[in-house]
């Protein structure tokens, strides 16, 4: 995403007066915001009438061939069930360091199946390996996790476990269905696009305090994915602001469309929330940009020790 053109817009939002700063770039050396206004609002967020400038004209791809695009690149194998096999589904969670959980799923009649994971309105898709396993790492929203692991076709599993540090744990996950092209990004204590302290799920390395951990199977057909980034306060050496911002690349597949996602934020108060967002991707002229909202999650504030 490095050295790309930049592309100002700007947009209008329709639901209680809420403005949110955006800015299409490309690339993300160079991608600081360029318009920002700021307001609190818990109802879903509407961003239309938008509007680009400095940008070459290209020809839109058609529909028809970039959603053959689309599906060819989710195609999933998947083996046909031995009709000799016991249907039966396990699962285990256990608590492990960050307030995360170590889940594993088992449904040894579903090799390279989908499954659904949820937790606290968290939702995810991946897929069985060949024996029809699952073993992953995934952050806890809750003290008390619960997990239920569901097969499109067939029998499911609940697991849980209780997670102790949570309450020094700040997190925002975003999450939402297809190749939308959404990133979190977090720009830790005045780090710039590239630097260290710019965290995000394509950075080489995450800190011991903070991480962006990318959660689903790209690979399906329509699957559901899910970012989250955690910030450690009590690990933090630094205080200050970390910068949230969610990002999303025009691409074939979703210039011109409307896409959705839904953001999910634990902080220091330990109240879940939830916020939903409807967007009105720019036409295909503007494939390879970048789309950041800035102020949709509020940036972190970290003091000192």
């Amino acid at each position: 995403m490095l050295n790309k053109r930049m592309m100002v817009m700007s947009g209008a939002t329709l639901v209680s007066a809420l403005a949110i700063g955006f800015v299409m770039q490309e690339g993300s050396a160079a991608r600081a915001p360029q318009e920002t206004a700021t307001a609190t609002v818990d109802a879903d967020l509407v961003l239309q009438e938008i509007t680009l400038t400095s940008i070459a004209p290209a020809e839109a791809p058609e529909v028809a061939e970039r959603d053959a695009v689309a599906f060819e690149s989710k195609r999933v194998e998947v083996r046909p069930v031995d009709a000799s096999c016991e249907a039966t589904a396990t699962a285990s969670a256990t608590a492990v360091e960050q307030a995360n959980v170590h889940l594993t799923f088992s449904a040894p009649c579903h090799g390279n199946a989908r499954v659904t994971v949820h937790h606290s309105g968290l939702m995810f898709t991946a897929t069985t390996n060949d024996d029809g396993d699952l073993d992953m790492q995934v952050p806890a929203l809750a003290e008390t996790a619960v997990y239920i692991v569901e097969l499109a076709s067939g029998p499911g599993a609940v697991a849980s476990t209780q997670v102790s540090g949570l309450d020094q744990i700040d997190r925002v996950a975003l999450q939402w269905t297809g190749n939308s092209g959404f990133e979190i990004h977090a720009r830790e204590f005045g780090a710039q696009y590239g630097q260290a302290g710019h965290i995000w799920s394509g950075a080489n390395a995450n800190s011991q305090t903070s991480q962006v951990q990318r959660l689903g199977d790209a690979n399906q057909l329509a699957p559901r994915m899910a970012e989250v980034y955690s910030f450690a306060r009590n690990t933090a050496e630094n205080s200050g602001i970390v910068a949230l911002s969610i990002e999303a690349e025009v691409s074939a597949i979703n210039c011109g469309r409307e896409i959705s996602a839904q953001t999910l934020e634990l902080r220091e108060d330990r109240k879940l929330r939830t916020r939903d967002l409807e967007l009105s991707m720019p036409n295909c002229n503007a494939i390879g940009d970048f789309l950041v909202l800035n102020n949709l999650v509020e940036d972190l504030k970290i003091a000192s020790k």
